[in-house]
């Protein structure tokens, strides 16, 4: 059908890779439905289809909201370590090595988030390059390829100030180990190294939330205002629920497999 043909070529455009990653991952997903449907039976099938991957995707969203409530308690309880060991080793070390301490662990967060946040870009730029068909422009492959080089720069640095960090742990380590127990030293070891991988655990879950709630949110706006799921009602994550009315506007035609999910 001609609505068929529009989302083939909503796909396979350049413009396709300026849209946000959510609505890039929805497009990927669609499927052409069989041709022996009348028109009507389609739109009901792909509007149920919709509903049902709403409903997988809630259910895959209140997980990682549980997971997240626990990982909250984690860094809650780490933090409460590294308030003790920061306690311990300022009445232990002379001032100027308190401060080499308390320097390294206010740069370490900043540091790995850096890291995080320029990788996460530098790998949607890569796709988008490596997704580029060939009928692409010369000037939006040339513009991707600006990015990733401004962002393989900015990554680079960042490497390094990692790398300056990892030297810096190292120092800080050889001072609190004149001062501290055998079991203090590991409790400061303990902090520090869950520090970093908390941090990075939870700028994963962020993202994977992040990227479900719009996809819900993409899908609600695709439905009819009028569209009633064969369930009844449509499970929303809480956080969606002031969005029932769909609006249109996001895909128009599309089978979305039930079970199929980015999370």
């Amino acid at each position: 059908s001609e609505e068929k043909e529009a989302v083939g070529m909503l796909v396979n455009c350049p413009a396709y890779y300026s849209v946000s990653a959510p609505k890039a991952e929805l497009l990927n997903k669609i499927k052409h439905m069989p041709e022996e449907m009348s028109e009507e039976e389609e739109q009901v099938d792909v509007n149920e289809k919709k509903a049902e991957l709403i409903g997988s995707l809630t259910h895959k969203l209140e997980t990682l909201q549980e997971a997240k409530g626990s990982l909250l308690m984690d860094i809650k309880l780490n933090n409460a370590l590294g308030e003790e060991v920061e306690a311990l080793i300022s009445e232990l070390c002379k001032p100027n090595e308190f401060d080499k301490y308390k320097m390294f662990i206010g740069d370490l967060d900043k540091v790995v988030s850096l890291l995080l946040s320029l990788s996460g870009r530098l790998a949607r730029v890569e796709n988008a390059l490596s997704g580029l068909g060939e009928d692409a422009s010369k000037e939006e492959r040339s513009s991707l390829n600006e990015k990733r080089k401004v962002l393989a720069g900015q990554h680079e640095d960042a490497r390094e100030l990692k790398e300056n960090l990892d030297r810096r742990e190292r120092v800080v380590l050889d001072i609190l180990g004149s001062y501290l127990s055998e079991e203090q030293l590991q409790d400061y070891q303990h902090f520090v190294k869950m520090k970093s991988t908390l941090l990075i655990e939870q700028r994963k879950l962020d993202d994977k939330i992040k990227l479900g709630q719009e996809q819900v949110k993409c899908l609600l706006e695709s439905l009819p205002v009028d569209f009633i799921p064969k369930a009844g009602t449509l499970a929303l994550p809480p956080d969606l629920t002031g969005e029932m009315t769909p609006v249109g506007g996001c895909i128009s035609s599309g089978v979305f497999p039930a079970v199929t999910s980015p999370l």
